[in-house]
């Protein structure tokens, strides 16, 4: 990959608008070669009701990360990025603050991608361990 880091992140986060993302407030903070890294913000708005952070959204923001990182590899022109199956092991609860989602490839084939997504605090301890599969489908 041919890597701008700022066009990248200005086109991703151009996307974000109108969508899921928006509600969450889930913003790209970072890609490189192998990887893509994105934050949310750990507040009421995406807590359960003991108050911290709710796994189904730590799951959205894995799953956004992981299947925007499988866009970055297709040609998007010829080709379509579908999710197949998402898993997550929550490890550690949070009530405030932010939290970051970095997807790398384990598996990067001509049909499907498999990704590791670690959703980390801003110290970097492992708040939920995430595994994406998608689908690469023609047009």
């Amino acid at each position: 990959m041919n890597l701008n880091k700022e066009a990248i992140l200005g086109q991703l986060n151009a996307i974000v608008p109108n969508t899921l993302l928006e509600t969450l407030k889930i913003s790209y903070t970072d890609v490189g070669d192998d990887f893509l890294t994105a934050k949310m913000p750990v507040n009421s708005s995406v807590h359960q009701p003991q108050g911290l952070l709710h796994g189904g959204a730590t799951v959205a923001l894995a799953e956004t990360v992981g299947s925007t990182a499988s866009h970055l590899f297709i040609d998007t022109a010829k080709y379509k990025i579908k999710g197949l199956e998402i898993s997550a092991n929550h490890l550690k609860s949070k009530s405030e603050g932010e939290v970051f989602a970095t997807a790398r490839p384990i598996h990067k084939g001509r049909t499907t991608h498999l990704w590791e997504i670690r959703v980390e605090d801003e110290e970097g301890a492992l708040i939920s361990l995430c595994k994406l599969t998608t689908i690469v489908l023609a047009k």
